[in-house]
């Protein structure tokens, strides 16, 4: 669970916009027929990619100021979910329940359930991102001063999107070259929580912070080293989605 740390609207943590559609377009591709149809109905044909980014854009209206705590967890170093410190304001593991909550309550609106799935495809990316799951200190790497190619910016910035937008690809392109997969690998991603699958984003965390130092001035090297982790957290991310979706309708 989290800290109680609460962080401004400006600066808390997300995927860029890329990387939140990536997770959407490859969850489409792995979508029952069934999950397709509800979905569509829902969302009133909009993609899963384009819905994707609902839950940010919505950060600068004041009225959606009780869901900013949903985007992330903080969990010190050496711990995992469970034995970190509760946030009383809701996390991203919550977050995710009630979103599962209201689409499955048969009285939910049709556009509380648009709402509510629409936040539920951001915060399944959100999980994947290493830095969501980040140290309350530092504000998930907000706070952790770096520079990217000789241009100040922080840790957690690296990870939402420079990473991502210094490859080039847009988002259909590094979604249509994902590794290849069997049914059964595939089926062992989905396997698990939620909780399971932010302790095991967690140790990504941890490896991020023993391999950065702070004002680092991170290159090509950093690139090389990491963006097959940003590929492989993406794809795991829609592959996970899916199951969640898929699931529930």
């Amino acid at each position: 669970m989290l800290s109680s740390l609460v962080i401004s609207a400006k600066n808390e943590p997300k995927w860029g916009a890329t990387g939140h559609r990536v997770v959407g377009e490859i969850a489409n591709k792995h979508l029952s027929g069934k999950a397709k149809r509800a979905i569509k109905k829902i969302l009133n044909r909009e993609s899963l990619a384009f819905a994707s980014t609902f839950a940010d854009e919505i950060k600068s209206d004041d009225r959606y100021k009780a869901f900013s705590t949903w985007h992330y967890v903080n969990i010190p170093m050496d711990a995992d979910y469970d034995a970190a410190k509760s946030n009383p304001e809701g996390d991203l593991v919550t977050g995710i329940a009630k979103c599962k909550a209201v689409i499955t309550n048969k009285n939910s609106s049709d556009d509380d359930k648009a709402f509510y799935l629409k936040l539920l495809i951001h915060l399944i990316g959100d999980l994947h991102q290493p830095m969501h799951i980040g140290l309350a200190e530092d504000r998930g790497g907000n706070d952790f001063h770096v520079q990217w190619f000789y241009n100040d910016t922080n840790l957690h910035s690296v990870w939402d999107s420079k990473l991502i937008d210094n490859y080039g690809m847009t988002y259909t392109e590094l979604a249509n070259n994902t590794e290849y997969l069997t049914k059964q690998e595939i089926k062992a991603l989905q396997e698990g929580s939620v909780i399971d699958w932010v302790n095991e984003t967690h140790t990504i965390t941890r490896k991020i912070y023993d391999n950065v130092k702070p004002n680092e001035n991170l290159r090509y090297r950093y690139s090389y080293l990491f963006f097959g982790t940003v590929r492989e957290q993406l794809q795991k991310g829609g592959i996970r989605l899916a199951k969640v979706l898929n699931d529930l309708f």
